[in-house]
Formats: structure tokens, sequence, C-alpha cells
């Protein structure tokens, strides 16, 4: 097969993975019964911070479709991406399993196993018809873990998180084959890969509009091209924000916000086109907190809000990430919940969705009860994370107790999330029993992984 710099041409082509173009022929026609069961979207933003969005509190970043999701739905104040980094985070979201258990628990190049059921496994027996379009992380070319061989019908985007810096690929994944972008060769910028998502999304979105499917669109945007180091916020304009007297990274960065929250909205815009909204549930999330990479400065915008810390770190601005769910006529409108909840709870969350059963021993539990406003029965006693880029770190949270440990020699931190949001002041040293009771809990909190050892503190490693 040939390949062209045409994007309708290539458009066209792509219709062949099952991504219709724009001429696809009108599924309405076919008399297609309408389904049963809601349609799940879940848009993943990468490295966007708990204070980027203004529903959220930004000032200067505008917004305004993911402020009108919020505002058409429910919006969470104490959600948790899965790790303080890509790939595990995104493990925990897909498999319901904190990182502790999952497979997945660093950004090396650990593959997915046949055993590590996804939530697109989960859905497909329920008739789903299944798609990921963006950045995947969990499993590269020749592996196990490529998102075909775990339940993902359709699937174009980066499998290697590192080759998804790079705004301007000379290929992308299209199933198992390369798909080459010719506009890109020899450092051209002909296509920007984060439009590419929002095409396929929304031919995916046309071409099953007569019946369920879940879609999974993890964007790459904001996160940076590290390999350009001070000039890595790649975007094709800096518009609306070319004339702000700020420096170009943030300008870029600003952009890039701005950029993925238009694409949002197509997305809202396409499901009320279709007159699927009602029968659609989109959640909005982030894998962690923001970057300092591209030559931003994450104070510049306050991109963790009140929070402390940032990406690569356990504190709660590394791991609170904004979470906005919508659901016409189900999730109540302009709602905010406190719940507390983390990305290891959305699988068995899609599957009561979905009326089936998750699989045994994972760590999440359904938050529909939530979403819905009825009683949340099932609870976590503990949420618990471990990061291993700076040699082993753990964190956990307890009702308003959250506790950190920077590496396995050192002592608890111990912080009052309700009268301490910041984590300005550790009190470990007031409240023994609670530390007493939290290192309990870390005795059996993981089990042991052969590619996850525990280890001593070290430099952090070049970053991902």
């Amino acid at each position: 097969m040939k390949f062209f710099a045409g994007a309708s041409i290539v458009l066209a082509a792509l219709g062949g993975l099952g991504v219709a173009c724009a001429q696809s022929p009108d599924l309405r026609a076919l008399g297609a019964p309408a389904p049963a069961k809601p349609n799940i979207i879940f848009i993943l933003a990468d490295d966007l911070g708990y204070g980027d969005l203004g529903c959220y509190g930004q000032e200067k970043i505008r917004t305004p479709n993911l402020d009108r999701l919020a505002a058409e739905g429910m919006r969470f104040t104490q959600c948790y991406a899965g790790s303080t980094v890509c790939a595990p985070s995104r493990c925990c979201l897909l498999t319901g399993m904190h990182s502790g258990h999952g497979r997945i628990r660093g950004n090396a190049r650990v593959p997915l196993e046949p055993g590590d059921l996804t939530v697109a496994e989960i859905l497909k027996p329920a008739a789903y018809k299944t798609a990921v379009f963006g950045k995947w992380g969990l499993g590269n070319e020749g592996t196990t873990g490529i998102p075909n061989k775990h339940g993902f019908d359709e699937w174009f985007g980066y499998l290697d998180q590192v080759h998804a810096h790079n705004y301007y690929p000379e290929f992308l994944w299209r199933n198992e084959r390369q798909w080459q972008l010719r506009g890109n060769v020899n450092g051209q910028k002909g296509f920007y890969s984060h439009d590419w998502f929002t095409r396929t999304a929304t031919n995916f979105i046309r071409i099953n509009q007569k019946r369920q499917f879940f879609l999974y669109l993890a964007y790459t945007i904001p996160h940076a091209n590290n390999e350009l180091k001070d000039k890595g916020m790649e975007v094709p304009s800096d518009a609306p924000y070319s004339k702000e007297a700020w420096p170009q990274q943030e300008k870029n960065k600003a952009a890039m916000i701005t950029r993925l929250d238009s694409d949002v909205g197509k997305l809202l815009d396409l499901l009320k086109q279709l007159k699927v909204d009602q029968n659609t549930i989109v959640f909005f999330s982030s894998d962690n907190g923001p970057h300092q990479e591209g030559g931003v400065d994450p104070k510049f915008f306050r991109s963790s809000g009140p929070l402390r810390g940032i990406k690569r770190d356990l504190y709660e601005g590394g791991i609170r990430v904004p979470m906005i769910v919508r659901w016409p006529g189900r999730i109540k409108a302009g709602s905010t919940s406190d719940q507390v909840w983390t990305f290891w709870d959305f699988l068995p969350t899609a599957a009561e969705i979905a009326g089936t059963k998750p699989p045994q021993g994972i760590d999440g539990v359904s938050m529909l009860p939530t979403l819905l406003g009825t009683n949340q029965t099932h609870q976590h006693e503990f949420l618990y994370w471990e990061f291993h880029e700076r040699g082993f770190q753990q964190a956990v949270r307890m009702g308003d107790w959250k506790a950190v440990k920077s590496a396995a020699d050192k002592p608890l931190e111990l912080y009052d999330l309700k009268m301490d949001l910041g984590e300005m002041t550790n009190v470990a040293a007031h409240h023994p029993e609670i530390v007493t009771r939290i290192e309990d809990y870390l005795k059996t909190a993981r089990s042991e992984s052969k590619d996850w050892p525990i280890k001593p503190a070290m430099a952090q490693p070049k970053s991902q």
C-alpha cells in the first residue's frame, strides 16, 4: 500500500481501520437497533495538573469546553491517578490494580502479559466495540502488551511513551503495522499527532453510533517533547496567547491545553449531533501531575493548584488529578463530589455500567453509586502508591490521613489533608497510632515483582 501526504487521502485510508472518513455512509439508514447499554468514553490528558482547568481554579488558560463538561456533569475534588508517572498510571486505569500489584509499576519497557485483563477485555463480552487512540505505553511492538492483544478492536497511535514525546512523528501504529506520515519526514512538520487522534476518535464514534462502544482516547497533550529540552512544548500555534507577555514555553503550554479543550468540545458536539449524547458517559482525567520539562515552570500557571508537588512526587500535586464525569440525565449536572477514588476504580465502574462483572482479585471498587447520586457503600480503607524512579517510594491515603515514605529505610511522613491540604506540616510525631496502623498496612500492601524490586534511594533517572 502506498502512503500519501494529503490529509484527505490518508483519512480515507484510515477508514480501513474501522475509523471512518467523513464520507462514510450514514449508519442511521442501516436500521440497526439502538444500543441498550451506554457508550463509555475515557479521555486522558498527559501531565495535566490539578489546577490547569478553569473549573479547578485556573485563571489564565482558557478551557471553556472542559468547564462545560463539568457544568453538565460531576466534578471530583479528590480523585487520584494510578501513579505519578505515565505507564504505571495507565496500567492502573486499565487493569483495576494499584501500583503495588500491577504488572507495570514504572516507565521501563515492561509489557502487559496475557493474564493481565484490561477493561476492554471485560467490556467486549458485553458486546462493546473497543478502541484506543493516542498513547499506549504498556507494551511495544512484538510483545504481549500491544493493545490488540488486550481487548481493543482498533488501535492507532504511539506504542512507546518516548516515541510519544514527538508531536510530529514519521509514523504511528495502526493496529500491528506502522502508518507512515510522509508529511513529517526529514524534520518536516506536516501532521500534528494530536489532531489525528481527534479525527480518528470522531470517525470511530460516527461509524459506531448504532452500537455500544468503549473509546479510550489517550491524548499526549500537554506532555513535553523532552528531547527538545526548553523548546519541547510543541504546538502548531501559540494562539490564542500569542500577544501575552509570557515566556514562549508558557504560551505554548497554554495553547496546547486550549487545543485539547477545543477537541473535547468537538467530541461533545458530535455526540449531540448524532443523538447519542444521552446514552454516553464521558470521563475526563489526567495520568499524573504537571511536568517541569520543555522549559515550563509549573508554578507559572499554578498547575498544581493548592497542592504540593508535581509529576514524580507522591505528594498530592503528583497524583491528585482533575476528574470530570458526564452522563446526561443520569449524573446530576453541575455537581461536585469529594468522594475519594482513583484510577483502579475505573474498571469495576465501567463493568457495572455495562452490566458485567469485573475479574476477581482487583483493587478497585465501582464508583457508579456516587456517579448516580446514591449511597456509596463500598469505600477504600487505604489507597496505595509506589514509585521506582528515585529508588523506592510509597504513599498511602487512609481517610483524611496521607503518608509518604521517601525511601524504604526512611520514616513515614504524615499529613492531615483535612487541615493541611498543601502537606506542609509533618505530624507523624503527634499521631504514633496512625503511623503504626499505616506501617502495618504497608507490610502487606504490595506483592513482590522481579521487574520492580525494592531498592535504595538514588538520583532521578532521565525523565519519560
